[in-house]
């Protein structure tokens, strides 16, 4: 926050080149100052671009209303811009048999209306229903434990598995159940 004044966003929309200087020497486990300036030059771009993010995840989204491909899109467009081949580790690809926790995550509180105040639910433009459940090791090994999910290994086909579990148990809000798998799987009270 304190490279980018307090405001990340006025940084990103109004930074300068030379601004980006301050990010050396920056790292965070394997992510490190060129991937940072990347970010922000990509975020700059999808701003300036697409109007947001929720227009780039949407424009990806309506190619084939399917939330999973939208990610894999998403990412394309992420890196639309000049970057090292190693910042593309940073964005998965559920494509590439990724789970895309985060990003998933990420979309849930974005899109998702719930009325406890965990989800944002400020998207309007993707439906609740497209949502996947962000599949962790604590969601999967609860969801084999209760046998919605035979796959052994947490991944995008696990993902896939498991979203057509929760869509037959809600499909207007398949995700609602990532609580309380969740839960249960940190505590282990199964």
């Amino acid at each position: 926050m304190e490279l980018m004044e307090h405001a990340p966003a006025d940084f990103i929309i109004n930074h300068e080149p030379d601004d980006l200087d301050r990010f050396d020497g920056f790292v965070h486990r394997t992510f490190n100052s060129e991937d940072c300036k990347t970010f922000i030059r990509s975020l700059r771009n999808i701003e300036l671009e697409y109007d947001g993010l929720e227009n780039a995840f949407a424009k990806a989204y309506l190619e084939k209303n399917h939330l999973q491909h939208a990610i894999s899109r998403f990412k394309e467009i992420f890196f639309e811009i000049e970057h090292l081949p190693r910042t593309q580790k940073h964005v998965s690809d559920p494509l590439k048999n990724s789970s895309a926790k985060r990003i998933n995550m990420f979309l849930r509180w974005m899109v998702r209306q719930d009325n406890a105040g965990v989800d944002f639910g400020i998207w309007d433009q993707i439906p609740m229903s497209a949502l996947s459940l962000p599949l962790d090791v604590h969601t999967g090994n609860i969801a084999r434990k209760l046998k919605m999910l035979k796959r052994k290994q947490n991944d995008g086909k696990a993902v896939a598995e498991l979203d057509t579990y929760l869509r037959k148990l809600d499909p207007n809000d398949p995700v609602k159940y990532d609580f309380a798998l969740f839960g249960v799987g940190v505590f282990n009270d199964l």
